[in-house]
């Protein structure tokens, strides 16, 4: 059995099945998602990540890298998970405007560290996930229209190949590995730092507005005005939510990247909708760009299915959604069109589609599952079929991801550099 001879393998803390805690460390942060892992590795430094993938490439097992699992796929049978939630160093240098972060890391430290500097990296919508992972993936940022994939701002990867050795990897060190993990996933190497770009956010403005459910046809009509001509240091996400035992609302989330008042005069007709709940827009500290969306940070049973659309189509706010809590409208476009460096290439599509429900029972998870289903044929025409990496289910694969040739690629420098497939992917680019 994996694991019987780990602890004397790593520094780090193992747990086996057989273990008191086996089961809490095992868990992803998306609680409807199993782990039915062989082992739990905590890993001390990076050394001990050297450590296991000798292990694990003499003993023919396969390893899974985690911070938190936030996209964890749980296909991972039998594998050995690995934690790296210690491997917790930041270092922002900020007059280099460049950080390099541990694979344990998450958004909130970087942008806490980062803020007093007058800068910010491209995080997302929450403070709690992982900046390894999310940029492994990818990366759809706040500040994507402005700077594109968050991978892309990637200066170089610490990492532990598939031999086990400890390596350096950058755009000129390693072509083709830099360009396969940016973007294409943690199939290729397992991560133990990364140095990234920051960028300069003297000032940013934003927050939520929430209107009642009875407003959504005006508040989305101005979402699609705004968005036409939206500069690309502006970002606006419509969602509609039906909380349990609360009355159904729609809200506009926000950033401006730049001056407070312009970016106030971008949005400025938002005032002329009626019947507001809430308003809370102004000048947001970077340290607090994750209390925008209002995301929890607490493990939770998400179901989440994301879909990319060329177009806004009004069914998006008459269709029913319950049982899911909330359908999000994210605007695209801008840098993130543009061609990229990365195996992420370019996100044509200019509106995401988010459909967000909680499945912890089985009835409400297939209700759940159902209407996400139902919403994406209601909005075939308008959905193109690609999915950002970042954002694949469990029940889809990196083929959703990425076009042939790319995927392609993919799969070749899988095959060059981890023949024994001794790293494992949330989603692995050859069928296994």
């Amino acid at each position: 059995m994996a694991g019987d001879d780990l602890r004397s393998v790593v520094k780090g803390r193992v747990w086996r099945p057989d273990d008191d805690g086996f089961d809490a460390a095992r868990k992803a942060w998306n609680l409807a998602v199993d782990q039915p892992v062989a082992a739990v590795v905590e890993a001390a430094d990076a050394e001990d990540v050297a450590a296991l993938v000798r292990y694990a490439r003499r003993s023919g097992s396969t390893v899974t890298a985690q911070a938190s699992g936030h996209d964890a796929s749980g296909d991972v049978e039998g594998a050995i998970l690995l934690r790296t939630g210690r491997l917790d160093g930041v270092r922002v240098r900020a007059s280099e405007r460049v950080a390099r972060v541990g694979a344990g890391v998450n958004w909130g430290r970087v942008l806490s560290e980062a803020g007093p500097h007058g800068l910010i990296g491209l995080a997302g919508s929450s403070p709690v996930v992982n900046v390894a992972g999310y940029t492994l993936g990818g990366g759809l940022s706040w500040f994507g229209r402005k700077y594109g994939w968050a991978a892309d701002s990637v200066r170089a990867f610490d990492i532990v190949d598939a031999d086990g050795d400890q390596r350096r990897v950058t755009e000129t060190s390693d072509p083709e590995l830099f360009w396969g993990l940016r973007g294409g996933g943690g199939d290729f190497a397992l991560v133990t730092s990364l140095e990234f770009d920051l960028y300069s956010a003297p000032r940013v403005y934003g927050g939520r507005v929430i209107w009642p459910d009875a407003h959504g046809g005006e508040v989305f009509e101005l979402f699609r005005e705004i968005t036409k001509g939206a500069p690309p240091e502006l970002a606006v996400w419509f969602s509609r939510f039906a909380f349990p035992g609360a009355p159904p609302m729609v809200a506009l989330d926000m950033t401006y990247l730049g001056d407070p008042g312009e970016g106030a005069e971008l949005v400025r007709r938002l005032d002329g909708i009626d019947g507001v709940i809430s308003d809370n827009r102004g000048l947001v500290a970077v340290a607090d760009l994750g209390d925008i969306a209002g995301e929890s940070t607490a493990p939770t049973a998400g179901l989440i299915r994301a879909e990319l659309l060329t177009r806004l189509d009004e069914g998006l706010v008459t269709e029913p959604i319950d049982p899911l809590i909330s359908i999000q409208l994210r605007h695209l476009g801008g840098a993130l069109a543009e061609p990229a460096s990365g195996a992420s290439g370019p996100l044509a599509e200019p509106y995401l589609l988010q459909m967000t429900g909680v499945g912890p029972d089985p009835n409400l998870a297939h209700a759940t599952r159902t209407r996400q289903r139902h919403l994406a044929e209601r909005f075939a025409a308008v959905i193109t079929g690609r999915k950002p990496y970042t954002l694949l289910t469990r029940d889809e694969s990196a083929a959703n991801a990425f076009p042939e040739p790319t995927l392609t690629r993919l799969r070749a420098l899988k095959r060059s550099r981890d023949p024994h497939n001794t790293c494992r992917a949330n989603h692995p680019v050859l069928n296994q």
